[in-house]
């Protein structure tokens, strides 16, 4: 399976995806135990916020599949399948990068809503709009994987 460069995209993409989620729940729930710690409400959403960047794990799994997918039927066509390194690379760091910040985003709501529980809805909103990236890279994987014939 690993006969050229092209192998290892699949790889990069869901192991890159995979340490930026665990970096990113670190982060948050570390922040959520410390808030749990003081306080005996709101624990739910902390733990929600937490979990928030596994979701980039999520998204390189699909990306990992469907390029061992294309792989097969590139070598089956006798084709080259460097080109999914740079995909798997290129979408492994964005969603890797996607779970940290994420982490950092949850981290911080956490903290606003454990001072102002009225805006635990609104605590979602940074997060989510860290998460849209993460969307935006495997859109892109999977237009590109699309792209190679």
């Amino acid at each position: 399976m690993f006969s050229d460069l092209g192998s290892f995209g699949p790889i990069l993409c869901l192991g890159l995806a995979a340490c930026g989620s665990a970096i990113g729940c670190g982060l948050a729930g570390m922040t959520s135990h410390g808030i749990m710690s003081k306080t005996d409400e709101g624990h739910g959403l902390f733990v929600a916020l937490s979990a928030m960047p596994a979701s980039q794990t999520i998204y390189g799994f699909v990306l990992m599949i469907l390029m061992n997918d294309k792989i097969a039927t590139l070598t089956a066509a006798g084709k080259s399948t460097s080109s999914l390194f740079a995909i798997g690379i290129a979408c492994g760091v964005a969603l890797m990068l996607s779970a940290i910040y994420q982490g950092k985003a949850c981290s911080s709501a956490i903290l606003a809503v454990a001072k102002k529980p009225s805006i635990a809805g609104l605590a979602f909103a940074s997060p989510g709009i860290v998460e849209s990236f993460a969307i935006f890279a495997m859109v892109g994987g999977i237009v590109l994987l699309q792209g190679l014939k």
